[in-house]
């Protein structure tokens, strides 16, 4: 997704202006003063979210209470998930529960502190060496998140007097480690090569270059043009990395992700994936040489100063790549349901790209008509939340529809046939009107 300014989060500023009462002027004790900036953006933030609770279009933050495969339990209902990231529907796999209960009984609910010092274990040095394998790198290190993974890499790696070249809808967590970084940041048009090798003629011969973007962009579910851009670095001897947090386990005949989709093996320095979408666990990594990640479990902030990743984390993470080698049959079922799932909107007549993955976004433009396609698919028995503004650049809110392996053939039938029910229900009025 596009990620604005800093201070910009999900919900975004309200599109009206607020106007202050006396009462509003008047701070509600000497610590919380609502008339400067800070206070101005929580109010704002508080009343959107306000309106959209009492106009019943609030579906964010719901409390799920059950998971049954494909499926949630919310307020009571049973709903059918069409929004996962469990890509490879395994979440809740025997194996891998299994995994993570005999990690929690073997070394307890986390560890002693920080990995350099007391916290780190071997079932943590074991995920580096499988991840590593996994995917074609010689060494990984894993973090608390991927999120930290993004912003702890980018910026240990380059600094004052480095480029750092981003495509321009790159994950929040590489805009952030860009600018955290204090390297020149220069954001590219979206899948440009052209760009990136442009941005990198510019930059002076003796700073550090590195190239930033993600494998497949995870709310529009299209793929980076890797052989392009991997030209542009070798021309430049700029680093490579790529963020596989969408492509991992979607992507490949085995779903080892893009190097294997693009049949290009190596030509990637830094493989990044989060463990919490097809990997059903918590954490991120990044694998590559064995002196970057040497440099990196001992220059990283994230890593030095974070706790480590809860034991039966890791084991489950673990678990989950040797059940992506045992059946890859899950590969192939997510790939076969995205494509039936894109076949099925077309035909309801939703204008749906023809991407490899299983991210389909339905652009509704506004922020209003995502909300309410939102709230009549929650109301016909399917959770989708909305995204919109800021998250996405205005006029292109969306609902970001997902299939995974977990989805049966009727049931990705069901989620095309109430997405397009929604669509025309919601949008013919509007039409018409």
């Amino acid at each position: 997704m596009e990620t604005r300014s800093p201070d910009r989060i999900f919900l975004g500023r309200s599109e009206r202006t607020v106007a202050m009462t006396p009462d509003d002027q008047k701070p509600t004790n000497a610590e919380t003063p609502r008339t400067d900036s800070v206070g101005r953006r929580i109010r704002e933030i508080d009343q959107r979210v306000a309106g959209l609770r009492d106009h019943a279009q609030y579906t964010y933050l719901q409390p799920v209470t059950a998971v049954d495969g494909a499926y949630v339990t919310i307020e009571g209902r049973r709903l059918l998930l069409a929004s996962s990231y469990s890509y490879l529907g395994l979440l809740g796999h025997p194996a891998i529960q299994a995994a993570a209960q005999a990690a929690l009984e073997h070394y307890g609910t986390g560890t002693h502190g920080v990995r350099l010092l007391a916290g780190n274990t071997d079932v943590h040095d074991r995920l580096e060496r499988r991840i590593g394998a996994f995917v074609g790198a010689k060494a990984a290190v894993v973090y608390s998140s991927g999120y930290l993974t993004n912003v702890a890499v980018i910026s240990s790696l380059v600094g004052k007097g480095d480029i750092v070249v981003c495509d321009k809808l790159n994950h929040a967590s590489i805009v952030d480690g860009c600018l955290l970084s204090r390297a020149k940041f220069v954001r590219v048009p979206h899948n440009d090569a052209g760009a990136v090798d442009r941005a990198l003629t510019e930059a002076p011969s003796a700073a550090g270059k590195l190239v930033v973007v993600d494998a497949v962009f995870s709310m529009d579910g299209d793929v980076i043009n890797l052989p392009a851009v991997v030209g542009a670095c070798r021309r430049h001897g700029a680093r490579l990395m790529v963020d596989e947090s969408h492509s991992l386990g979607v992507l490949g005949a085995s779903g080892r992700g893009i190097e294997e989709h693009f049949g290009v093996p190596r030509t990637v320095q830094l493989k990044m994936s989060s463990l919490s979408k097809s990997i059903p666990s918590a954490g991120g990594y990044v694998a590559g040489d064995n002196d970057l990640i040497t440099f990196l479990k001992h220059a990283s902030r994230a890593f030095v100063f974070s706790a480590a990743l809860p034991p039966a984390s890791a084991a489950a993470a673990m678990a989950a790549f040797d059940v992506m080698e045992a059946e890859p049959e899950r590969v192939a079922r997510v790939r076969a349901n995205a494509q039936r799932l894109r076949a099925r909107l077309r035909q309801g007549g939703l204008p749906i790209r023809d991407d490899p993955t299983p991210i389909i976004p339905v652009i509704t433009g506004s922020d209003e008509v995502a909300m309410r396609m939102s709230r009549e698919l929650f109301d016909r028995g399917f959770f989708v939340p909305p995204v919109v503004s800021p998250a996405v650049p205005s006029g292109s809110s969306r609902l970001r529809v997902t299939v995974t392996a977990a989805h049966t053939e009727a049931e990705a039938d069901a989620i095309a046939g109430a997405v397009v029910a929604a669509w025309h229900a919601v949008t013919a009025p509007a039409v018409t009107g």
